[in-house]
């Protein structure tokens, strides 16, 4: 009987050991509840670089590194169509001005004939009037006087017909000039399009093609972005997007710099959604960014969403389910507030003194 009543006094005092060992209670400390997101550092505007027209990289005028200023050349591109395109309309703008106002000038062709009609015209008026008066007088025939009627009739019918087709001409080669003007001016923008200039001032990270190769308008020649300046792209989950504001904090940490924590704040949040990663860009500003930094540095960020000096916390670990605590009354439900990755607020349910302990499994 008394080895019966040691076995349970040990088992109960092994129980009771061990169910202290997971007991803990409610500490009241500061908390910051935050969101998670990989971070990716990238110079502030910067770009990718295309051509607008296809040839043959001829010259680079920049080498990855350098510092350039807004305007100034990166790549020349070489393709003959162009020059011939320009020489071609500058052609037809001579031509044009030519017919227009030069000395083999259309124009000059149609006022000699009218010159010409005139003095027809003054020529068959004298001859008709001159047969009107003796048909008058019953001089001569009839015949002979409508034959003078006609070519007066036809001498001013054709002079009319010459001052339309002259001020028909001259609208007509007026608009031409202007659009052989217009087609010559084309053409000198067309080939400074094949220098391909920088934006910003700034500097080139990248030059994605070697002279001699085949440029496209499809794919980008170089990329240019600000030296002074370095944002943060943080992707923030969609389950998480609708917590965060412009001005939160944000923490970051570079996979470069180690424990190093960097402070940043939310600048700009995108309201497009990757489809392929589920999740939403948000570019963050350093407060104090790291000495050095290069495109392309990963690491993580956690934005702060929430923050309370005196709160009454356990550890996660401590939760049945989503919001219930063992004490020694049994199960109780709590009401849950601020939480990060190891601690959870406590609102309702349990006080500073209220002993919780770990659910078993």
């Amino acid at each position: 009987m008394r080895k019966t009543l040691l076995f349970i006094f040990g088992s109960a005092l092994l129980f009771s050991c061990n169910h202290t060992s997971d007991k803990t209670y409610p500490k009241k400390m500061s908390l910051t509840e935050s969101v998670y997101a990989s971070a990716t550092v990238q110079p502030d505007s910067l770009y990718q670089a295309y051509s607008i027209v296809m040839g043959i990289l001829d010259k680079v005028w920049v080498e990855e590194g350098d510092a350039v200023a807004k305007g100034d050349r990166i790549l020349q591109i070489t393709n003959t169509s162009p020059e011939l395109n320009r020489k071609n309309a500058e052609l037809s703008l001579r031509l044009a001005r030519e017919n227009y106002s030069g000395s083999a000038a259309v124009l000059k062709g149609i006022e000699d004939e009218i010159q010409a009609a005139e003095l027809k015209l003054k020529n068959d008026s004298i001859n008709y009037f001159r047969q009107k008066n003796l048909w008058d007088q019953n001089i001569g025939s009839k015949v002979e006087y409508d034959t003078r009627k006609l070519a007066y009739e036809l001498s001013q019918n054709s002079l009319s017909l010459l001052k339309q087709k002259y001020d028909r001409t001259k609208n007509e080669l007026a608009t031409q000039v202007q659009q052989a003007e217009n087609t010559y001016k084309s053409s000198l923008t067309t080939s400074e399009d094949f220098t391909v200039v920088s934006k910003i001032d700034g500097k080139v990270y990248a030059i994605y093609k070697n002279p001699g190769e085949i440029i496209n308008t499809v794919e980008p020649v170089a990329a240019v972005g600000r030296s002074d300046k370095f944002i943060v792209e943080l992707l923030v989950d969609e389950v998480d997007i609708v917590k965060v504001k412009n001005d939160q904090k944000v923490y970051i940490t570079l996979d470069s710099y180690g424990e190093d924590v960097f402070e940043a704040k939310v600048d700009k949040i995108y309201p497009r959604k990757d489809e392929s990663s589920q999740t939403f860009m948000v570019e963050a500003i350093f407060v104090n960014p790291p000495p050095t930094l290069y495109p392309g540095l990963s690491g993580e960020g956690n934005i702060v969403i929430a923050q309370k000096e005196e709160a009454l916390t356990i550890p996660k670990e401590y939760l049945i389910g989503a919001s219930r605590v063992l004490t020694d009354d049994g199960e109780k439900d709590i009401t849950i507030g601020l939480q990060n990755m190891e601690m959870v607020e406590v609102l309702d349910g349990i006080t500073e003194n209220t002993a919780i302990y770990i659910p078993e499994e």
